[in-house]
């Protein structure tokens, strides 16, 4: 491990020398994830992307992509855009990337079941705002608005999370 590395540990997460509090799934952590398990997967997941609601916060860092109206994220298995960033309209079931709620106003993706994903294996592993402390998530990592964005403003592409 190196100072670089996101670290999800049972009460926090641990990077740059400093520990922030997060929530993880509402099933907690799993070595064999599948989709609507509610678990965050185990093993090592690099940071492939970074998402922002311009029209919410100032670009968090250089590489930082903006979520555009009719962003989504497909989770249906029989899609072939499966785990990937897809476009309204799109037949295939899928979760808005602009909500009307904070959520994903910073969203950074990780490697789980990438391109080609295993259709089944679960989609949509962000780092994200959490609902409120603590609360659990749908298999993603959550935080409070201010760690996520110090976080993603000292992140480069391919860091790590490793989730023990």
């Amino acid at each position: 491990m190196t100072r670089d590395d996101l670290v999800l540990m049972p009460t926090h997460l641990r990077f740059a020398g400093r520990r922030f509090p997060c929530s993880v799934g509402r099933s907690g952590v799993t070595r064999d994830k599948h989709e609507g398990d509610g678990a965050t997967p185990r093993g090592i997941h690099r940071i492939i992307g970074m998402l922002y609601r311009p029209d919410r916060l100032a670009r968090p860092a250089a590489w930082a992509t903006p979520i555009r109206p009719g962003d989504l994220w497909s989770d249906d298995p029989a899609d072939a855009a499966y785990n990937q960033l897809a476009h309204a309209p799109h037949p295939h079931s899928h979760e808005r990337l602009r909500r009307p709620d904070p959520l994903y106003d910073l969203v950074l993706i990780t490697d789980w079941n990438a391109p080609p994903a295993t259709p089944g294996r679960g989609s949509a592993i962000f780092l994200h705002q959490w609902r409120k402390p603590h609360h659990p998530t749908e298999g993603c990592v959550a935080f409070r608005r201010d760690h996520l964005t110090w976080i993603a403003a000292r992140l480069s592409p391919g860091s790590r999370l490793i989730v023990a």
